[in-house]
């Protein structure tokens, strides 16, 4: 079982956020799967997903989507994805 914490930001303020939870084992293959539920369970659109992002969130647990990651426009600056697990 895994937990990833989502969150919307503006500056400093969380705007919403989402704990993500799965019952199988971490699959780091599945990372956009994972990234494109929690993005429909929060109603918001899928970014585009870069190899920083995925680097970031399997080194340092945390990795963070900015509003020019994604295609359409969206109300907040930063979209934050935590491994909520460790």
């Amino acid at each position: 079982m895994f937990k990833i914490w989502a969150k919307t930001q503006t500056g400093d303020k969380i705007i919403s956020d989402y704990m993500y939870i799965n019952g199988d084992k971490y699959d780091e293959r599945e990372f956009s799967a994972y990234l494109m539920e929690i993005c429909h369970e929060m109603d918001i659109p899928t970014p585009v997903i870069l190899k920083h992002h995925i680097r970031g969130f399997h080194s340092f647990n945390i990795t963070t989507f900015k509003a020019e990651d994604f295609v359409e426009s969206v109300d907040f600056d930063k979209f934050v994805l935590e491994n909520a697990t460790v």
